[in-house]
């Protein structure tokens, strides 16, 4: 069984799929407490299905992209056998992770968007670098940056591991926090190889809005 907090069809907000329709099956569970997280009601609250039950529930919504979010959905063991039946399904499966957690069981098909945690978020001491070799083209990483600082620390990043030579590289700003045009004038400034991205869902429902 796994502890579902949300099941839910939205618009994809975030990474290269935004503006998509998606499912989202938003797993409960974080071991990291991000100073900017929205979405601290999944750290306990849920009720457990099985696998066939998520599978049931959602193909009634009639959409063929799903991705299995949280907390930290890669804490719960049964989440590899809900990913290879949604994969069974035909499916296109994204998995977001907070970059904690070991990637290396995740299906080679299943799309990963995986968070590197800036010292702005208070767990960049948490950031698993390893999980960086285990990244395929179609993967995504994204950076969540608070401030000036988290901007000079994850370009870094970059020069250190190139790992935009590998995977499309996200900068996000933190919502209501960093400005969005302050964000895309350094890195049209400094020419760097990533997509700016925003929130969506909050654009489109407002910063507070939850299932959505």
């Amino acid at each position: 069984m796994l502890t579902i907090n949300e099941l839910f069809k939205s618009i994809q907000g975030e990474s290269s799929f935004t503006g998509l329709p998606c499912i989202f099956i938003r797993l409960t569970g974080c071991n990291l407490r991000c100073t900017w997280c929205d979405t601290e009601y999944a750290f306990y609250e849920g009720k457990p299905k099985s696998v066939k039950e998520i599978v049931d529930a959602i193909n009634p919504l009639g959409v063929p992209l799903v991705e299995i979010t949280g907390g930290e959905p890669l804490l719960q063991d049964e989440v590899y056998e809900l990913m290879n039946a949604l994969l069974e399904k035909n499916y296109q499966v994204l998995v977001e992770t907070g970059g904690g957690v070991s990637v290396e069981k995740v299906p080679e098909r299943v799309i990963k968007i995986l968070d590197i945690k800036c010292p702005g978020s208070g767990e960049v001491s948490k950031n698993l670098w390893g999980n960086l070799d285990h990244l395929n083209p179609h993967d995504e990483v994204k950076f969540v940056l608070a401030d000036r600082a988290d901007y000079e620390w994850s370009r870094k990043i970059l020069d250190r591991t190139n790992i935009h030579k590998k995977v499309q590289v996200l900068f996000s700003p933190v919502y209501d926090r960093l400005d969005l045009k302050e964000l895309a004038a350094w890195v049209l400034e400094d020419n760097l190889p990533v997509r700016v991205q925003t929130q969506l869902h909050k654009v489109i429902w407002g910063k507070d809005a939850i299932g959505v």
